[in-house]
């Protein structure tokens, strides 16, 4: 965590936060090209992260996305919460489809296999991503999906 982190976390519980994901994404994407990948938005916000690429399950074309992480046990745990927003984020059925990816976490490249959680394991990792992002908590309040969350574990 860092000094931005709780500007971070109250920026994020704001309701109508869904409404500019395309703009933060745009912001975060100049970011990075300015920065060469090395700084993004959520290293800004002092918040861990990564940069997932899965192959796309139509287009066969990897897809790049950068996302809030909680590194756990020598894995890493995400979530399609897509701020809480209705729609489910393409990177979860492309996911869900490959069943592995890539992770740039760290400055390294780290092939991984991806198992989507259910049930007490869900739950249980849910509550160790609440600590890392406590806004998930209100990213669920507002969709009436189940958002999911995967663990990545280095292949």
């Amino acid at each position: 965590m860092g000094l931005l982190t709780p500007l971070a976390i109250r920026i994020g519980a704001i309701p109508w936060m869904p409404k500019l994901l395309p703009q933060i994404v745009w912001t975060d994407r100049g970011l990075q090209r300015l920065t060469r990948g090395r700084i993004s938005v959520l290293d800004v916000a002092g918040l861990p992260n990564l940069v997932l690429t899965v192959v796309g399950r139509k287009s066969g074309v990897p897809r790049s996305t950068p996302l809030l992480c909680v590194p756990d046990q020598g894995t890493w745990l995400i979530a399609g919460s897509y701020f809480g927003g209705p729609d489910m984020p393409v990177w979860v059925g492309n996911l869900r489809a490959a069943g592995e990816a890539q992770i740039a976490y760290d400055g390294q490249r780290v092939p991984v296999v991806a198992a989507e959680l259910a049930d007490d394991d869900r739950a249980a990792a849910w509550q160790v991503m609440l600590r890392t992002w406590p806004n998930f908590a209100k990213y669920e309040e507002r969709t009436d999906r189940l958002i999911p969350v995967f663990r990545l574990t280095r292949r």
